[in-house]
Order: structure tokens, then C-alpha cells, then sequence
């Protein structure tokens, strides 16, 4: 069978969510062989990340697209291996890393990409348009933000990129807030923004936008194809934190955004955040693919 399509036959029968397997885009082939012969291939590309987005990432990320059909581990095992060998001989810079995504719930990869000095660096979750919300607190406002709002839009931001930045590969430029606007901005003409306040003091931001998987987005191959509310931002002010802030702006946010025809909403996480997993799960999300991440000093041992 063609190793695509074996790889979709097997990820339907890990999650039903899961789209098709596609061809992997563009990039370097790279090939491997399991021990009783069988043939294993990805992609591998490299992307720079520049302006505000290199915030949250390193500034350069080598990206492998495996395609594996249905050899699982053995076959994930070997294409591990065979990268490995070829990052050693590229050298990847200090400032890098080296990432794949997979399905979340396929536990037969987990041992293998542990045993490759890959952590889980982020997870995409999705939750579906039908799942209740609690009700919102009643001593919060919650309203459309706009333009006059954009320095605090900025500060709550500035909060999440700080506290990110305690957890893995995020970091803090003297001039984040600069760069941070834009992006901000953005969303105001883009999306939807929404303010929680609390005795006329803002306490939290959700940031949003509709889009749709065609194909050729970024998201073409991780979401059924369709139409999707993406939750871009969640920030609660460090002193509101634990109060139902952030649960009452979701409450706003999936209301808005699962209209006619919309398949749900998604997000992406920090798995080893200490705050988020907990909150997501809560709201109805969990994980659908997870993003496994190498630095380059460990890649190269």
C-alpha cells in the first residue's frame, strides 16, 4: 500500500479527528530502513522565524514531516535515528531546534521520541462547538476591545510572553512590547478581541480569530477541513489569576465563535505549563497533535 495512505488508514484508527495523511511539502527527503527492511521517509525542512514570532520560538526550528505508513514505532524509530545522523552532519545552530508533530493520542510513539531526546513542547487541542461553558462570574465585564485599548491589550500579552518565557523557549527582548503590537493590532482588524474587567480595572484578554483549513494554510493535514475558531491569546493579569477570569472570556469567545457551520475551536498549549493543561481540559479541549521538540545540543550527542 502507498505509505500515505497506510499512514491515514493508521491515524484513523488512532483519533478519528484526524485529517487524512497528505504528501509532505516541499523540503529535503530523508529515508530509513527498519530492521526487517522496510522503507520509512520524511521531510525535512528548516524555517526562520522572524520579527515578534521568534519570541516564542527560536529564531531558526528544522522541521521533519514523517511519513511512515503503518510501521509505527519500528519505523518512527529508524527515521529518528537517520536524522539524527543528519543533523550531526549539518550542524544546526545554538539558537534552533528540531521539531515534528504527531498524533497525541499514538502511545507507541511516546517511548521512541523520549528515547530520542525529544520533549513534548506544545500541543494543538480542539474542542467541539457542542460542550457547555460555565456560567460567567457575575462581577466581571467582559466587552469588545478596540484601538484606545491597545496599551493594555500590549500588557497582557507582555504578562503571557514573561511567563512563557519561565517554562521553555520563549524570551523577552527589551523591545517585546514594540514588537508585540503589531500583532495585536492584527488581531483587532482581523478577529475578535475581548476585555474582562472588574471594577473598571482589565484583568484579562482573549484574542480570536475564525479560519478555514484550505488547503495550502498552515493548517492543511492537522484539522478536518472546514471552518474553525482559533483561540490565538488568553491572558489574566498575575493578581486575578484562579478567580474565573479566563473561564468567563472562553464563555464569551466559544459563543461567538461556533456559529453555523463551524466545526469547533483550537489552541495550542504548553504541556509542561503548570496552569494551562488544567485550564484547557476543563474548557473541553484536549489534545490532538503534539509538538516534539530537540536542541541541537542534545540532537548532535
Amino acid at each position: 500500500m502507498d505509505p500515505v495512505r497506510a499512514q491515514s488508514t493508521r491515524f484513523a484508527a488512532l483519533d478519528p479527528l484526524l485529517p487524512p495523511a497528505r504528501e509532505p511539502p516541499s523540503g529535503d527527503r530523508l529515508t530509513a530502513r527498519t530492521a526487517d527492511g522496510r522503507e520509512v521517509f520524511g521531510v525535512l525542512y528548516r524555517r526562520a522565524h522572524r520579527s515578534a514570532e521568534a519570541m516564542w520560538s527560536p529564531p531558526e526550528t528544522w522541521e521533519l514531516t514523517p511519513v511512515l505508513g503503518d510501521t509505527g514505532g519500528r519505523g518512527l524509530d529508524a527515521l529518528l535515528t537517520a536524522w539524527r545522523a543528519r543533523l550531526r552532519r549539518d550542524r544546526p545552530g545554538a539558537e534552533s531546534a528540531c521539531v515534528l508533530a504527531w498524533p497525541s493520542r499514538d502511545a507507541e510513539a511516546v517511548r521512541v521520541l523520549l528515547n530520542h531526546g525529544l520533549v513534548p513542547e506544545s500541543a494543538l487541542a480542539v474542542r467541539g462547538p457542542d460542550p457547555a461553558d460555565a456560567p460567567p462570574r457575575a462581577d466581571l465585564t467582559v466587552r469588545e476591545a478596540s484601538a484606545a485599548d491597545l496599551e493594555e491589550l500590549v500588557d497582557l500579552e507582555l504578562a503571557e510572553l514573561r511567563y512563557a518565557a519561565l517554562l521553555g523557549r520563549a524570551s523577552v527582548p527589551a523591545d517585546a512590547a514594540e514588537k508585540l503590537a503589531p500583532g495585536i493590532r492584527g488581531n483587532l482588524s482581523r478577529g475578535r478581541v475581548w476585555l474582562a474587567e472588574r471594577g473598571g480595572l482589565t484583568v484579562g484578554m482573549a484574542a480570536c480569530r475564525p479560519v478555514s483549513t484550505v488547503e495550502g494554510s498552515t493548517l492543511t493535514g492537522r484539522l478536518p477541513d472546514g471552518r474553525w475558531g482559533f483561540v490565538r491569546t488568553v491572558s489574566v493579569a498575575p493578581a486575578a489569576r484562579g478567580n474565573g477570569v479566563g473561564r468567563t472570556l472562553m464563555a464569551v469567545a466559544h459563543r461567538e465563535l461556533n456559529g453555523p457551520g463551524t466545526r469547533g475551536t483550537f489552541l495550542f498549549y504548553n504541556p509542561i505549563n503548570p496552569l494551562s493543561p488544567v485550564f484547557w481540559h476543563r474548557q473541553g479541549y484536549r489534545p490532538l497533535w503534539t509538538i516534539w521538540s530537540i536542541g541541537p545540543a542534545t540532537a548532535l550527542r
